[in-house]
Order: structure tokens, then sequence, then C-alpha cells
């Protein structure tokens, strides 16, 4: 707690320094995140959707249980165990999963893409959760943004060759599950665990994820033991795109509340496409660029980072 109340005198008094500060957290966030989508189909491939997110939500938590103590934060996660966990299960456990079973059919830019609709699904839910009624402008941000989500599940770019129809339409109604499960998230932190450290936030929430997928991935885990690439994939997915990314997450929403806070899908898809073009050899079609563009152009709105009009 002193951390924290040493971070927040320090942006007081300094209230450029601290816009520079949550800046370079949501690059960061972008960057950790990016690599998320490579990491997840890697592991998903051969761990299956369920057990792939059970493993890297219980190395986020074994990572980060011995920092919370050395930080002696462990108090605030037993104040607020219960809001932890359950936000656990909304913001890591049931995205995790879905994005898994998603990229099991379809490319990382792809759901990285649709992973960039979880400002407007976070906006509805500020709607109907804090009657934060939406302006003109938000609104129309709004339908072009799931105009752009429609017009992108109208073609098959970005699924996988062997992928049927149904398949690809199954897995990106999953993208949009976990982009809903992050909006509602982002809503009850906020109501929830404003002032709680992010290191306990963060812990919390990766321990409430495991217990959520314990039992459902032990029921589905591959009978062939994956190899050390997918061991590898899923760590380097559970420490650095999870561990680290959610206390950056959480301190995001407590420097720059949660609409700022989850602008980092912007970048999400940046850095996603970069990698899974490197790595992967995934190729980005005119088609997905295009949706894209739209989808973005409606987030801008949605958000109120770009307003139509003087009284927008």
């Amino acid at each position: 707690m002193t951390t924290t109340n040493n971070n927040t005198v320090t942006a007081l008094a300094s209230p450029k320094a601290a816009s520079n500060a949550w800046l370079v957290d949501l690059v960061l966030l972008g960057a950790l995140w990016g690599a998320s989508f490579l990491f997840m189909r890697i592991g998903a491939a051969e761990f299956g959707a369920l057990p792939a997110a059970a493993v890297r939500v219980t190395v986020a938590a074994l990572f980060l249980l011995p920092l919370l103590f050395l930080r002696g934060q462990g108090a605030a996660l037993r104040q607020h165990w219960k809001a932890s966990l359950l936000i656990g299960v909304l913001n890591s456990g049931l995205p995790f999963a879905f994005f898994c079973f998603a990229l099991l059919t379809i490319n990382s830019g792809l759901a990285a893409v649709l992973n960039a609709t979880v400002p407007m699904f976070g906006a509805l839910v500020a709607w109907a959760w804090f009657s934060e009624r939406p302006s003109g402008s938000r609104i129309v941000g709004l339908v072009i943004g799931f105009t752009g989500v429609a017009m992108l599940a109208s073609r098959s770019a970005g699924v996988h060759a062997d992928a049927s129809s149904s398949s690809a339409t199954w897995a990106v109604l999953a993208c949009l599950a976990a982009c809903l499960c992050y909006g509602i998230a982002a809503s009850a932190t906020r109501r929830h665990l404003s002032g709680v450290p992010a290191l306990a936030t963060a812990t919390g929430s990766q321990i409430g994820a495991t217990l959520f997928l314990a039992l459902p991935a032990l029921w589905f885990w591959p009978e062939k033991m994956p190899s050390a690439r997918a061991w590898l994939a899923l760590v380097v997915l559970g420490v650095a795109c999870t561990g680290l990314a959610y206390i950056l997450f959480f301190r995001l929403i407590e420097r720059a509340g949660p609409a700022r806070a989850l602008t980092v899908t912007f970048l999400v898809p940046v850095f996603a496409v970069f990698y899974g073009t490197v790595f992967l050899g995934e190729h980005i079609t005119q088609w997905m660029g295009v949706c894209a563009a739209v989808i973005v152009c409606g987030v801008a709105l949605s958000t109120g980072l770009v307003r139509l009009g003087r009284k927008a």
C-alpha cells in the first residue's frame, strides 16, 4: 500500500510524468497481449482450448503469488478476495478459454482484430451498469464497429484452410464472447476493486481463473504429452503475457480509468499481426485490413477518442 500511495503522490506532483507513465504502460501492454495470440495458438494446438487456458492462468498465479507476499500486499488480497476471484473468471478464465478455442480455427491476426471490439463492449456495459449514456457520436461508433465485425465474419479471411464455415462462425462468436467478458470485467473492477493495488487484483484474478478452469482442464487434458515447444509457449504466456500484463492492466485502470485502459486493444492487433506474420507465416488479406479499419473507426468513436461535431 505504501508503494501505491507514493505513486499517487508522484502522479499528483507531476501530471506530465503521470501521463507519460500510463502511455508507456499502454504500449508495453499492447506488445505483451499482442504476443499472447501467438502463444495461445501454439499452445492450444497441442493442449486443447481448456487445458491451454488453465495452464496459462496457473503459471500466472504461481508467478504472481511470491511477488504479492514480497511486496506485502497479501492483506489487500485477503480483504478483497471474493471480488478478485470472481473478476478473474470474467477477465481471464472465460475469455482465455474462448480465445484458445477460436485459435484452433482462425489466425491470431483475425482474433486480435476481433479483440479490438473490447472498448465497444466496455462502453455498452458502462451504459447498462453505470447509466453512462453514450453521446450521439458514440452510438454511431458502436454501429460502425459492429458493422465492421459483421463484414469480417461474412468472409473466410483469416480462417484456417481446413476449417468449415460453421466452425469459423463459432470461432468468431467465441472471440466476441471473450470481448464481452472483458468489458464486464473492466466495469466490475471499477465498481468493486477501485483503489486496490494492481498486484493484489492481478494475483487474485489469476487464482480465481485457475480454480474455475481446473476441473474442466483435467477432464479434457490431452492423452499425448504436448511438446516442449507448446509447454514453453504457455509458460511465457503465463508469466509475461498474463502475470506481468495484468499488473500493467489493473495499474492502467487505476491511473487512466477503464475506458482508456481498454484502448490497449487498438495496439494489440498491430503487434499480433506482426508476430503472426513473422513467426507463423500468417497472411493478412486486404479485406481483413478494410474490416480492421472500420472496427478501429467504430471503437475510436464509441470510446470518445474521436468525436463527430462540437457537442458530440
